[in-house]
């Protein structure tokens, strides 16, 4: 939609690409002139423009110096008029300039002096009316002048790029949602929300909480004293007794009790769903293989070798070690009560986890970097990163005394948790669900460990107190400067082996149809499983190399493979406005796996939005002929919907004619047979486009 209403504006805009310019210093111009700035919008103005720059309709360095200029003289003639009127205005303002405004202006001047000509740039409100106040009380014009060029030119450069990367941003969002890049976007927005967390935390949380508590409190109060409350509670005194105990802070029975419980049932709730999915194959446990193939695809050797090293945090010889270390520290600290805990939460949590392997049987993925002999379900490295270091996240955040570390400690554990699940899965040796009951274990150890702490910690009352052992500080920091060398030397000396590659002998069928064992298999699908377009080819080739060199010849490209070098190398063709028809498409699912070989063949001025898709599946089955069976389907993106996801073309059927005539017209294929595969249908995929087609399939022999 955004993309649609840019582009039937840009021949407009075309004609007028000089009055751009001009355009961008009035705008400047006017942003910061007293009384005309409240109302123009000229920063926006300027964003519009830059995002424009983006697009080629204007240079991008002529376009800042147009603004820069504009700013500056904008904030020139507002020192004048300050100087020539501000006696006047200061008293009785100016048009929609009032005297708050003037107000507010100089307490800005007076808090940060000339640099508030600067920073005033860029504070709206302000912005139109610090100039005017510089001139008003005089302020040397050599200083006014050094400061006003230093933020005009950091106004303009500012708001000129800023509109030129939410440009190239739109079509990056383009790039990712469509191409190999949502692995970077997931990762880009996974670590941006745990900043806005920390951020949030530490600003505001300490108040939240405070408030939080307050609230409480008020509504305790209101209750005791409402008039229609008060004759019920003096009726059920046992019960208001009882709730009274479950939230006295005082006693360990009390609000810890209470919230540990709750949170223990919670999460004892949650592993059991995850275990209900697992015996029934609910649609999580569907997508897990699904999910599992697509970190496959991501795999370089430099993302492994970071992966593994990560992984190994999780380890049982590096967690052991890590342990031995804390018991050590908690022992100079005096805090010895909480060993036994960690030792319980850890001991546990390893146990249980066992106990659920032995229990579920479940078998490793398949596409496995290295071999592992145990079995899947739950995962025990997940187990460990919340059970070991969420206690250690606690423990540091129970005696630490500045609420920005407790933040940082916080959100530091929550990343160290994060990573050693998301190294499993990206390794190959667990599945996502393995990863999430892992972590409900070890949840669920984690608050029975913390619990015991604080039971035990109520008991000793005054005995936590005691004085650290003398040198405790020096001597924790070179212990935990020797755990992490143990953790280097063992990391660079692991050397896992490695899993062996999956070996499916191939099946020999009469017919290509038979190897449709079910119906679901006539179909590509979601990530969970669902139907979606169906098969419109099945290829019977000698070879992967034959069926390449055939579409090849029919004007087909063959796209990259989905990794980080393809994605950086569509990104540098993006920036530069490059063709790159070979871009990795986006994958698609048939049978659990996502396709094997991937053609493109740009079919309009956009690489991107403007293209025809053969998405073809290697099956495990061949022809008495020695054939290879290959199924496949194809398709095509016709622009975008909501101005970043792309939009597939309805008809499947007239897709699927184009491609077999362009085959036809190679000679390489013997002459096709075609096949009633599933009923004549309208139907969605999982962006919710529909799309039709008459069901038919073509059966053609790569010669």
């Amino acid at each position: 939609m955004i993309n649609d209403l840019i582009n039937q504006l840009l021949p407009s805009i075309e004609h007028f690409r000089a009055g751009g310019y001009w355009l961008a210093f009035l705008a400047a111009l006017s942003e910061t002139t007293v009384g005309i700035g409240l109302i123009i919008p000229g920063s926006t103005i300027i964003l519009l423009l830059g995002a424009l720059s983006a697009r080629g309709y204007f240079d991008t360095g002529d376009l800042i110096w147009f603004a820069v200029i504009g700013a500056i003289a904008g904030d020139n003639v507002n020192y004048y008029l300050g100087r020539k009127y501000g006696s006047k205005w200061l008293k009785d303002g100016f048009w929609l300039v009032k005297a708050n405004h003037m107000d507010n202006a100089k307490h800005f001047l007076d808090a940060h002096g000339a640099r508030s000509i600067f920073f005033g740039r860029f504070i709206p409100s302000v912005k139109e009316v610090v100039p005017f106040m510089a001139g008003s009380l005089r302020m040397s014009r050599k200083t006014f002048m050094l400061w006003n060029v230093l933020g005009g030119a950091g106004w303009g450069f500012v708001w000129v790029l800023a509109g030129y990367i939410f440009a190239q941003s739109l079509n990056l969002a383009q790039l990712w949602l469509s191409r190999a890049g949502l692995f970077f976007a997931f990762l880009l927005i996974s670590g941006g929300i745990l900043y806005l967390l920390k951020w949030l935390l530490a600003r505001k949380g300490k108040q939240f909480l405070t408030m939080v508590i307050s609230l409480c409190r008020s509504g305790k109060e209101a209750a005791i004293n409402n008039e229609h409350m008060r004759p019920w509670l003096q009726k059920h005194q046992r019960i208001i007794s009882f709730l009274q105990a479950r939230f006295d802070t005082t006693r360990f029975s009390g609000l810890t009790l209470s919230l540990s419980v709750l949170g223990f049932v919670y999460v004892l709730a949650l592993f059991a769903g995850v275990v209900e999915d697992l015996i029934t194959s609910d649609p999580i446990i569907i997508a897990d293989s699904r999910i599992a193939n697509l970190f496959f695809v991501f795999r370089t050797a430099g993302l492994t070798t970071v992966f593994t090293w990560i992984t190994l945090l999780g380890k049982s010889q590096v967690v052991l070690a890590f342990i031995f270390i804390a018991v050590v520290i908690l022992r100079l600290w005096r805090k010895e009560y909480c060993t036994l805990p960690l030792v319980v939460a850890v001991a546990g949590s390893e146990t249980f986890t066992y106990l659920g392997k032995l229990a579920f049987h479940r078998p490793r993925p398949e596409l496995a970097v290295y071999a592992e002999h145990s079995y899947s379900f739950p995962s025990g490295h997940a187990t460990i990163a919340v059970a070991f270091y969420g206690f250690a996240g606690y423990l540091l955040i129970r005696f630490c005394q500045s609420w920005n570390r407790k933040v940082n400690i916080f959100v530091s554990t929550i990343i160290i948790i994060m990573a050693i699940g998301a190294s499993r899965i990206y390794l190959g040796v667990h599945y996502i669900s393995d990863v999430w009951s892992g972590y409900l274990v070890g949840a669920m150890w984690l608050i029975i460990g913390v619990s015991f702490c604080e039971w035990i910690s109520h008991g000793q009352g005054d005995g936590q107190a005691l004085s650290p052992a003398r040198g405790a500080r020096p001597v924790s920091f070179l212990l935990v400067i020797s755990a992490v060398l143990f953790y280097a030397g063992f990391a660079m000396n692991y050397h896992p082996p490695l899993a062996a590659a999956p070996s499916h002998g191939a099946v020999v069928v009469s017919e290509s149809t038979d190897i449709f064992t079910s119906e679901k298999m006539r179909y590509t699908e979601t990530l969970t499983g669902e139907k979606q377009e169906p098969i419109n080819f099945i290829f019977l080739a000698g070879n992967d190399s034959r069926l390449v060199a055939a579409l090849q010849q029919a004007g087909w490209i063959l796209t990259d493979q989905e990794n980080v070098s393809s994605f950086l190398r569509a990104v540098k063709a993006l920036i530069l406005q490059t063709p790159h028809p070979a871009a990795p498409i986006s994958p698609s699912f048939w049978n659990g796996r996502i396709q094997d070989i991937s053609f493109a063949q740009v079919a309009g001025p956009n690489w991107l939005s403007n293209a025809r898709h053969v998405k073809i599946w290697r099956t495990n089955f061949s022809l008495k002929n020695g054939n290879t069976i290959y199924v496949a389907m194809v398709n095509a993106n016709d622009g975008f919907k909501w101005g970043i996801v792309p939009r597939i073309v309805p008809d499947l059927d007239a897709e699927r004619e184009r491609l077999f005539q362009q085959l036809a017209l190679t000679g390489k294929i013997d002459p096709g047979l075609k096949i009633q595969l599933v009923k004549p249908q309208i139907g969605e995929n999982f962006m919710g486009d529909q799309f039709f087609t008459d069901g038919k399939a073509y059966v053609l022999s790569v010669r």
